[in-house]
């Protein structure tokens, strides 16, 4: 098993600070997410319905042609597992770095994985690197640099891998706060597939909700791999909620862009060299990183660590009172 962002117990026993005294910034989530409202009581008495409009709501919010077929599914980690026992062994591009489940999801399953960095996706329009290929997939915005890779540039990648009868895989997990960079309204071209999810922007993570946009012949064996009721009845219910309150989206949107930009200001101003980011993180360079980051954590501030490269990702405060406190340990650490 991979480690993740918000392992917030394990901190809590090695640092011997109770949870609740924790701020935890290591994911990525939106920190005020959708407010749940009451759900229906039936909805957790009956099996869940796959005609309860939750496929339209999702065709109208992602603005996506009528061909398309929405798969909903417990999360995008479930299409990351399944979509790799689709398709024979054969050759697939990773980019590195970048969220390490979907390599690690292709290899298991008996593929050889390539990664794939700068000095490729740098080269202009030659696009000979994807002829070694037969599935690339592109994380956009990239976790945990925040790269975006423009629509069109995705969208001639994936014309030269379908020519072959490859895919591309646009994992847009942390798309909706940035929607003018989606692919979605090509979605349901052959070998097209775009996976989204209602834990970061909508900060649901752990409703665990989600769907795949895809054409017919990569949607079928999805479905009969996921099995019936892949998502449960009140995921449904919430997911189809949260997509028709437009005007929370405005709101939260408006709200992060400033968060995100009050939080980059800051990590420069204490000395942190920005790789990038997203309006739900942002992710330095740091000399020693795993000590600043221990160092962090010391004060009950949790962030999350990479390795190779050594970066440190930070996600937003919820309240003036998290706010204070982040600025207090960065104040500590110069």
């Amino acid at each position: 098993m991979l480690e993740h962002g918000g392992r917030l117990n394990k901190a809590a026993e090695r640092w011997g600070i109770p949870p609740a005294q924790w701020l935890d910034l290591s994911t990525g989530i939106n920190p005020i997410g959708w407010p749940v409202p009451e759900i229906p009581a039936e909805l957790w008495q009956r099996l869940p319905e796959a005609d309860d409009g939750l496929e339209e709501t999702i065709r109208q919010w992602s603005g996506v042609p009528s061909s398309t077929v929405c798969v909903p599914v417990p999360g995008s980690q479930a299409a990351i597992m399944a979509l790799p026992r689709l398709r024979k062994p054969c050759r697939v591009g990773i980019p590195v770095p970048g969220y390490r489940e979907h390599g690690y999801n292709w290899r298991e399953a008996g593929h050889e994985v390539v990664a794939i960095g700068p000095v490729q996706t740098s080269a202009g329009c030659d696009d000979r690197w994807l002829d070694r290929l037969d599935v690339l997939v592109w994380i956009n915005p990239n976790n945990p640099t925040g790269e975006i890779i423009p629509p069109t540039t995705l969208l001639r990648w994936h014309r030269r891998l379908q020519k072959r009868g490859g895919w591309l895989i646009v994992d847009e997990a942390f798309m909706d706060a940035t929607p003018a960079f989606s692919v979605a309204h090509q979605a349901g071209s052959s070998g097209l597939i775009i996976l989204r999810s209602l834990g970061k922007f909508f900060g649901l993570a752990g409703v665990r909700a989600g769907f795949v946009l895809a054409d017919a012949a990569v949607a079928g064996p999805l479905r009969r791999a996921l099995g019936p009721w892949p998502l449960s009845g009140p995921s449904r219910y919430v997911m189809q909620q949260a997509l028709s309150d437009y005007n929370w989206q405005r709101q939260a949107l408006h709200r992060l862009r400033g968060d995100s930009g009050r939080l980059r200001s800051r990590l420069q101003q204490v000395g942190f060299a920005l790789v990038g980011g997203s309006p739900l993180f942002q992710t330095v360079w740091a000399d020693q990183a795993q000590a600043v980051a221990e160092d962090f954590a010391r004060n009950g501030l949790l962030v999350r660590y990479f390795e190779q490269p050594e970066m440190l990702r930070f996600g937003l405060p919820a309240s003036n009172r998290d706010w204070e406190r982040l600025e207090r340990a960065m104040m500590r650490l110069g």
